[in-house]
């Protein structure tokens, strides 16, 4: 394309948001698609996909909807697309995407998982001893749970929970003409796939929408069935809260409790439904016909981590990994003296996580522990952190918890995790109304053996919760650096005290400073550029939206910068427009894990910068969300993030797909006589060939120790071009 290289703002320089996220979930249903995909695997990335559009449709479709009602006619991102024609933009893509998840599940995932042993049943292939079994089934389990609804003038139209299946039945009296219409809600106490009787090796199932159906006569006795059709809506969970709230707890939960009475944004329907029945349920749900979309397959995919979940397979799932000890915890007695000895950098799930469960815990158990002090945003329902902090508490330590209450989705866990650490005498802190605290630090003060006081850090890119650190590729830094422990204490008191932004040495915190520091490093390699020194960025992040970042960009593209972004997501950015961004590389790795470290590389005439935290570069990590970015400036771990992780990402040609000009992207591919580079493997191999050598080192194998790893570095055509 061709654009005005003086004229940044133009719209056609920016890819709208909500289309950008929807070729994210289409690279997450090409896992689902590619046939070098374990089976068991592409069934996760179906069901990922489905979960990933549902709470699309809740948070960004339902918000461009409330835009739409209050007649707000342009888009606050770059592109200044309208909210109705993004809406109507959205419908087109999602029914070409919907269509090809169903066409993968019924003609490719399903018969391949039947050959395999693993059936999900439709009626016409139901034995008499399935039958028999569903009947019972349904007597003892599902009959006393379901609830036939009528609809009629004495009977309105239910309100449907969000994201609920439902049957919807039409219904004749013996005899008569009138049609009647009721609904069926799918009970969510039961699995969504019944088991059906041992057949041999064979491990069968039936939908229970399926096992309802087939029983629509004992929850309608004395009426005639004349249609039944599943159906599932989801809707607007998009809130805002009053600046000037005064009970941030109370207007949280009651907002939760909004959520689920949300107005209507989408309609799934089954293929064949009748007419009369969609012309009903839109008219019920106040929906058009553009709202509706009608699936050839199963509704909710969502369920199908029911089958991965199944036991045994090993050949139909990804190699099992263990998460590997860091060398530099492991050599030391304690946590403490691990951290005391040298900076310390985890690559999770590469490296272990129970580290930073570890580090909490023997601060909750440690007589010289004086106070903790942590951020959570995520965290398990079943976490051992927020355990960890209750008992502390219950020693007599000083713990603080600020607790992030808005993260979206997770209000209600974190609800609860609030009021069981507050109960155990904890500190509970809520954050800023008006923002997120979206960042990830924890503090420990500490009376050292020598009778010092020490204050020992972490920050990280990730959330405390163990169960995403085995799924979720981030980063975490441990230091006792009395600078990074300064800026940690005033970030804290910041957040628990209410007061002024504070000074840091250290660290770059938004909203208050990130943004300008960033355009900041920017501008100063295309300066430097232009004077003919050293210029370069690299960065590694899930999201790029922010107008100011991109302008930034496109002008450090304009003066020669070379740029390279590894982007999961979201990426506003065009490349590759002359005269605008035609030195611009963007790239998205979509693989086994979920790729959610932030790295951030300039060039500084040789001099390499490196930042890391938890900060996307988004316009609500930059402007409505507390968020840490911090220099790893220790000579060796800043090594590894240019020469290892940057470096092999950059380099992935397996799982990379390149963003094209038109919004599109292409997956990359080894070109002839050029190694095949999957970084997530690669990342693998590496952590196990650590742990090889900690064991080696720990026999005392005089011949291995400080002999160069095996599989330290990537081929060199296999690594581009090294950094620094």
């Amino acid at each position: 394309m061709t654009a005005d290289p003086t004229d940044l703002d133009h719209p056609s320089l920016y890819f709208n948001r909500e289309l950008s996220w929807l070729q994210f979930n289409r690279r997450v249903l090409e896992e689902a698609l590619d046939p070098s995909v374990p089976l068991l695997e592409r069934l996760k990335f179906l069901a990922i996909f489905s979960g990933n559009l549902d709470e699309f449709y809740m948070v960004r479709v339902g918000g461009l909807h409330q835009k739409v009602r209050a007649n707000i006619a342009t888009s606050s991102g770059g592109d200044k697309t309208p909210p109705a024609d993004q809406l109507q933009r959205i419908s087109g893509a999602v029914r070409e995407l919907v269509a090809t998840q169903s066409a993968c599940l019924t003609t490719d995932v399903l018969p391949a998982l039947r050959q395999k042993g693993v059936v999900i049943r439709e009626p016409k292939d139901l034995s008499a001893a399935d039958a028999k079994h569903l009947r019972e089934l349904f007597r003892s389990q599902i009959f006393p749970v379901c609830t036939p609804l009528a609809t009629d003038p004495a009977h309105p139209f239910p309100h449907l929970l969000n994201k609920s299946l439902n049957l919807a039945v039409t219904t004749r009296r013996p005899g008569g003409d009138e049609r009647q219409f009721a609904v069926v809600q799918v009970p969510g106490v039961l699995q969504r796939l019944m088991p059906l009787p041992a057949d041999g090796p064979t491990q069968a199932f039936v939908p229970l929408e399926t096992a309802i159906r087939l029983h629509l006569t004992d929850l309608f006795p004395g009426l005639t069935i004349e249609h039944v059709a599943a159906f599932r809506v989801t809707r607007d969970s998009e809130f805002e809260l009053d600046e000037d709230v005064e009970d941030l707890l109370r207007a949280i939960e009651e907002n939760v409790k909004q959520r689920r009475r949300g107005e209507a944004v989408r309609l799934e329907l089954e293929a064949d439904a009748p007419p009369a029945i969609e012309r009903f349920l839109l008219t019920a749900l106040d929906l058009g016909p553009d709202d509706v979309f009608r699936v050839p397959a199963l509704l909710d995919l969502t369920g199908l981590f029911q089958i991965y979940g199944l036991p045994g397979f090993p050949d139909l799932r990804d190699p099992p990994f263990v998460p590997v000890p860091a060398k530099e915890f492991g050599q030391a007695a304690s946590p403490w003296a691990a951290i005391r000895s040298r900076d310390i950098l985890l690559h999770h799930p590469y490296e272990s996580f129970k580290h930073v469960v570890d580090f909490v815990e023997a601060a909750a158990a440690d007589e010289r522990v004086l106070a903790i002090k942590q951020t959570l945003y995520r965290t398990s329902s079943d976490s051992p952190v927020v355990k960890a902090l209750q008992r502390a508490a219950d020693n007599g330590k000083q713990v603080t918890a600020v607790i992030e209450l808005k993260a979206r989705l997770d209000e209600e866990r974190n609800i609860q995790w609030a009021k069981v650490l507050e109960k155990a005498g904890v500190h509970v802190v809520y954050g800023f109304v008006g923002l997120k605290t979206h960042c990830k630090a924890a503090l420990v003060v500490r009376r050292d053996e020598d009778n010092t006081i020490r204050r020992y850090v972490h920050l990280a890119t990730g959330n405390y919760n163990p169960h995403t650190a085995r799924l979720y590729t981030d980063l975490g830094f441990f230091t006792c650096n009395p600078e990074f422990a300064d800026d940690v204490t005033l970030l804290f008191n910041h957040l628990t005290g209410n007061s002024a932004t504070p000074q840091y040495r250290k660290l770059i915190v938004a909203p208050s400073r990130m943004q300008p520091f960033m355009i900041e490093r920017i501008d100063r390699e295309a300066a430097n550029q232009k004077a003919g020194k050293k210029a370069r960025i690299v960065a590694k992040a899930n999201g790029l939206l922010e107008p100011a970042i991109v302008k930034a960009l496109y002008k450090a593209s304009q003066a020669g910068v070379p740029i390279e972004l590894v982007c999961r997501g979201i990426c506003a950015l065009r490349p590759g427009v002359a005269g605008v961004s035609d030195t611009v590389r963007v790239t998205s790795v979509i693989d086994r894990f979920l790729e959610h470290s932030r790295i951030f590389y300039f060039e500084n005439d040789g001099s390499p910068d490196v930042y890391v935290g938890s900060a996307d570069w988004m316009d609500r990590n930059l402007s409505r969300r507390v968020e840490v970015v911090f220099p790893v400036e220790q000579p060796d771990l800043k090594a590894r993030l240019v020469d290892e992780i940057l470096a092999v990402s950059l380099a992935d040609n397996v799982k990379a797909r390149l963003l094209q000009p038109d919004g599109t992207y292409t997956r990359l591919a080894p070109a002839d006589g050029q190694p095949a580079v999957r970084s997530q493997v690669r990342f693998l191999e590496l952590a196990a060939d650590s742990e090889r050598r900690q064991q080696l080192a720990a026999t005392g194998d005089s011949a291995v120790i400080g002999m160069e790893p095996t599989l330290a570095k990537p081929p060199r055509k296999s690594r581009g071009k090294k950094l620094g």
